[in-house]
C-alpha cells in the first residue's frame, strides 16, 4: 500500500498545477485540422433527481430551460461546421442525456447530417430502459448504450438513493436483460469502493454481469470531488481507499475468463467503443454547458453556468470561459497517461508524434514503471500488468477528482455571483 499512498499524495499536489485553468470572458476555439479525426463529447446536465456521490455538472431538470439549452447546443454543433472538423465517434454524458428523447433525437439527427459519425454511445439510467425511449436512441442511430447501474445490491442502491429511484438491483438485472443485443453494444457502470461496500455484494455484483452477460461493463472507482467526498460521509461513512485495491483485484479475477480490458475499468465481449474515449481518439471537442476540450494541446472550459451558456450561443458567442495550455513535456505526459489507460501504447504513434524526444523525457517515469513491475515493453509497445493497470485506475481516479474539484469551483462561483 506504500507506493499506492505515495502516487496518491503525489498526484493530488500534481494535479494542482495540472488542472489550474484561466478564466477568460471569451476565448477562440483554434480550427480543426484537416483530415484528422476528432471525437465530439456531448453534455447534457439535467437529471430528475440527484444523486449524492455524483461529481459531474448537473442540475435538477427544468423542462421549459432544457429546451432552451438543447436549442443551444445545436446552434454550438453548428458554428464548428465550418471550422474544418472531421468528427468520426460521438459520446453523449450527463446528466442524464436521455432526459427529452425527442430533443436529444433531433441534436444525433443534426450531427449525423454534418459530419461522418461511424459511432454514437449515450449514457441512461435504468428508468429509461423503455421500449419507447430504446427505439428512439436505435432509429437516431445510437450503437453503444451506457446504462448507470452503480451496483445491483438493494441495500447500498438505497443508501445512495438510487432504489426509490430506478427499483431493485433485481428489476434493474431484469430491465437490461431485456434490451441485450438491441444495441451493438450495452454497456453496464458500476462503481467500487464505496464505504458500505463489502466483497460479498461485490461478488454478487460480479456474478450478475456474466450471467447477464452483459456485452461490455465499466467499474469505476468511486472518484468524488474533495465537496463530494464530505457529503457521502454522511450518508455512507469515510471513503477507505485501503479497500480500493482489494476490489479491484477481484474485478480482474472474475471478469478475466471472458471479459478483455478496453481500459484499466473497462472490460468487453467484444472490441467496442469505451467510456474513455480519450484511449482512442487523441483529442476531442466538447460541447454543452460545463463541457471539456482537448484540441492541439489546449484544455478548454465551457461555462458551468446553463442560462449563461444559453444566452452566450444566442447572442452568436461560443460558451468556452476557461483554458490551460499544456507545455510540450505535460502533452507528452498527458499521451502517456491516457495512452496507457488503454493498457498499451504504440511507441511507433508517439515517436511520429514527437520524434525521439517522448522517450527522452520521460525515461524516469517509464523507468520508475518498469521498476515497480508495473509496465514492460514487447516490441514495439509498451504494456501494463494486472498491477500497473491499478496503478493507472489510481492515476485516472486523481485526473478526474481534480476535474471534479475544478467543477465544484466554477459552479460555487456561479451560486456566489447568483446570490449576490
Amino acid at each position: 500500500m506504500i507506493v499506492e499512498t505515495l502516487l496518491t499524495r503525489f498526484l493530488r499536489r500534481l494535479n494542482q498545477e495540472y488542472l489550474t485553468f484561466r478564466q477568460f470572458d471569451r476565448i477562440e476555439v483554434p480550427r480543426g485540422l484537416p483530415g484528422r479525426e476528432y471525437l465530439l463529447y456531448v453534455h447534457v446536465p439535467f437529471c430528475e433527481q440527484l444523486c449524492p456521490y455524483c461529481s459531474f455538472n448537473r442540475y435538477p431538470l427544468n423542462v421549459p430551460l432544457a429546451r432552451r439549452y438543447f436549442a443551444a447546443l445545436r446552434r454550438e454543433i453548428d458554428w464548428y461546421r465550418d471550422q474544418d472538423y472531421r468528427f468520426t465517434g460521438v459520446y453523449v454524458g450527463g446528466g442524464t442525456p436521455t432526459v427529452l428523447p425527442d430533443e436529444l433525437a433531433a441534436v444525433l439527427a443534426q450531427i449525423r447530417d454534418l459530419y461522418p459519425v461511424r459511432e454514437i454511445s449515450v449514457e441512461t439510467n435504468p428508468n429509461h430502459l423503455t421500449d419507447e425511449i430504446v427505439q428512439t436512441l436505435k432509429d437516431a442511430g445510437v450503437n453503444r448504450l451506457s446504462v448507470g447501474v452503480q451496483s445491483f445490491d438493494d441495500d447500498l442502491l438505497r443508501a445512495m438513493e438510487r432504489y426509490h429511484k430506478y427499483g431493485s438491483g433485481a428489476e434493474i438485472e431484469a430491465r437490461l436483460r431485456q434490451y441485450l443485443g438491441v444495441f451493438d453494444t450495452l454497456n453496464v457502470d458500476m462503481i467500487f469502493n464505496f464505504p458500505t461496500q463489502t466483497r460479498e455484494t461485490m461478488i454478487r455484483d460480479l456474478e450478475i454481469i456474466d450471467r447477464l452477460p452483459a456485452d461490455q461493463v465499466t467499474f469505476y472507482p468511486l472518484m468524488a470531488s474533495t465537496a463530494t467526498e464530505k457529503a457521502i460521509r454522511k450518508t455512507l461513512g469515510k471513503v477507505d481507499y485501503r479497500q480500493e485495491k482489494r476490489f479491484y483485484r477481484l474485478i480482474l479475477e472474475r471478469l478475466g475468463a471472458n471479459y478483455t480490458p478496453g481500459s484499466a475499468w473497462c472490460f468487453s465481449r467484444k472490441r467496442s467503443m469505451i467510456d474513455e474515449y480519450i484511449v482512442d481518439y487523441d483529442e476531442y471537442l466538447g460541447v454543452g454547458s460545463g463541457s471539456f476540450s482537448y484540441v492541439h494541446g489546449n484544455i478548454l472550459s465551457n461555462t458551468f453556468s446553463v442560462p449563461a451558456y444559453c444566452a452566450a450561443l444566442e447572442d452568436g458567442r461560443l460558451p468556452v470561459t476557461a483554458k490551460k495550455e499544456f507545455t510540450l513535456i505535460e502533452r507528452m505526459r498527458y499521451d502517456f497517461l491516457m495512452k496507457l489507460f488503454g493498457t498499451r501504447l504504440d511507441r511507433r504513434q508517439l515517436r511520429r508524434k514527437y520524434g525521439s524526444l517522448f522517450e527522452e523525457k520521460l525515461w524516469q517515469e517509464i523507468a520508475l514503471f518498469r521498476l515497480l513491475g508495473a509496465l514492460r515493453l514487447t516490441g514495439d509497445e509498451m504494456v501494463l500488468t494486472p498491477k500497473g493497470m491499478y496503478y493507472w485506475v489510481i492515476m485516472m481516479r486523481e485526473f478526474f477528482i481534480g476535474v471534479n474539484n475544478f467543477r465544484d469551483l466554477c459552479r460555487s462561483r456561479i451560486n456566489g455571483e447568483t446570490q449576490q
